[in-house]
């Protein structure tokens, strides 16, 4: 099936009787091509004890000339199947990120999303930007930031060399979306905070200098 590009569906029982002889048994009930070559396929549900033989994503290599090709390692795709007549109809075909292995198909009706977190989840949540700060005990040292569209709450903060510091991020805006990132790229810092969430990253500042810290996910101007 990877070198004829298609998706088979079987009837077992027919295959069993196949198997033994039976020349009038007719095992292969339908053949879906697929662009190009399944490496791996997953079934809806499949991987739990609900698994209810509805749909089937095909995760195909070798996209050829599918997409433009925009360097050595091409898109390649994925594509959902309904498999639960007789007859396979192909109902969803996009692009994924290439040799793709792993998929997984649920049911939306468990899927509880959350697009605001909850600041009282977070014990090192920066509540007010007035418990905003630089904060030493020692060589270790905590910095309190809170982000909120358009700006951080310090436009500036100072640590000396070879201290430990402990950033501590909280983001105040409540819009479904509104991400804020915060990156370092000199020491090779980079994450993500969404509204309402609380991170935070460790690092030693082991070289003197002035460093931009910015917002990796454009919230808004100038942030």
């Amino acid at each position: 099936l990877f070198v004829d590009s298609q998706i088979v569906k079987w009837n077992v029982e027919a295959a069993i009787k196949s198997y033994k002889g039976d020349k009038a048994a007719k095992p292969v009930v339908d053949r879906l091509d697929v662009h190009y070559q399944p490496g791996h396929g997953f079934t809806s549900m499949g991987e739990t004890k609900e698994s209810d033989g509805r749909y089937f994503i095909s995760d195909n290599k070798f996209s050829k000339d599918r997409f433009l090709p925009v360097g050595p390692l091409h898109a390649e795709t994925a594509q959902l199947i309904d498999i639960s007549g007789d007859k396979m109809k192909l109902v969803a075909d996009h692009s994924v990120y290439s040799e793709p292995h792993d998929s997984i198909i649920v049911r939306r009706d468990i899927i509880e999303t959350r697009q605001v977190y909850n600041l009282d989840e977070f014990p090192n949540a920066v509540m007010d930007p007035k418990d905003s700060g630089v904060f030493r005990n020692g060589k270790k040292v905590t910095v309190k930031l809170i982000s909120q569209a358009p700006a951080f709450s310090m436009r500036e903060f100072k640590v000396k060399k070879g201290d430990e510091i402990t950033l501590i991020l909280t983001n105040h805006d409540k819009v479904e979306d509104l991400t804020h990132g915060f990156g370092i790229p000199k020491y090779d810092i980079q994450f993500i905070v969404n509204p309402q969430e609380t991170k935070s990253v460790t690092f030693v500042a082991d070289k003197p200098g002035v460093y931009w810290c910015y917002c990796t996910n454009f919230c808004h101007a100038l942030h």
